[in-house]
């Protein structure tokens, strides 16, 4: 199935970094964010991709041109301009780069590339945002439901310790536990070829009006991922996804 990343805006919350680069080019483990959840879609057989650009294109788009020399060893011969590599990537990656517009909004951007994806359905996700999510089953489920839409909803990390208080005791103190009530737009959504005539043009938000009306039209349906999600919105974000991948316990890692 043909994979949508969303890669496009400024990510202001994240400006430590994103003056030079944009968002989903911070580098997890030396690879950057969006090639994290691209291993992750590739893992389940989802090879087929499809970048929204916007914000810096060009930094994403000199990425993967020059991926293969960027993850080679090679032998340049000066004199003849001959080029020999000694290993080869093992990525079997398509992806296309389609430069959306900086000033698009997500809906938008979907909107953007109805073109390239066809009459077919198409999964849709955030270049900030890392999951163990299990792919398959999220299709499976999507399938098994039969409507237009379906979004993964998460349980975000508490952005403080959460106490539990029994009148003026505390019973229980967590520190940044996984919060255990409310559910959150996770991204990795699942849609049929109709969710493109939902959205209206390039000022339009995805989480606004489209998936409002699939939604109010009965039409949306939530695959619940229990397990590790996390985005990338600030430093301290990018501090923790470093951390656990240089611990070699991150659970995305494939």
């Amino acid at each position: 199935m043909k994979v949508i990343l969303l890669a496009g805006g400024f990510g202001t919350r994240l400006a430590e970094y994103t003056g030079l680069i944009p968002k989903p080019m911070v580098p997890i483990g030396g690879k950057p964010i969006l090639w994290h959840i691209m291993q992750t879609y590739s893992s389940f057989g989802h090879k087929d991709f499809f970048v929204a650009l916007g914000y810096k294109a060009e930094v994403i788009r000199e990425y993967f041109y020059n991926y293969k020399a960027l993850n080679s060893d090679f032998t340049v011969d000066l004199k003849t301009g001959s080029v020999d590599s000694h290993h080869q990537n093992d990525v079997d990656w398509r992806v296309t780069l389609v430069d959306t517009g900086e000033k698009t909004m997500t809906g938008g951007r979907v909107k953007r590339l109805k073109n390239f994806i066809g009459d077919e359905p198409c999964m849709i996700t955030y270049g900030d945002g890392v999951a163990n999510i299990d792919v398959d089953a999220l299709l499976r489920f999507h399938k098994n439901h039969g409507k237009m839409v379906t979004v993964s909803a998460v349980r975000p990390v508490a952005r403080f310790g959460e106490l539990e208080i029994n009148g003026d005791t505390v019973i229980s103190f967590q520190e940044k536990p996984q919060l255990q009530k409310g559910w959150i737009n996770g991204g990795y959504f699942v849609v049929e070829p109709g969710f493109f005539d939902l959205i209206k043009d390039d000022q339009t938000l995805l989480e606004r009006e489209p998936l409002e009306t699939a939604a109010a039209q009965g039409q949306l349906m939530a695959y619940k991922h229990e397990d590790f999600w996390h985005c990338m919105d600030t430093k301290r974000d990018h501090e923790l996804l470093e951390s656990l991948w240089l611990s070699g316990k991150a659970p995305w890692k494939i």
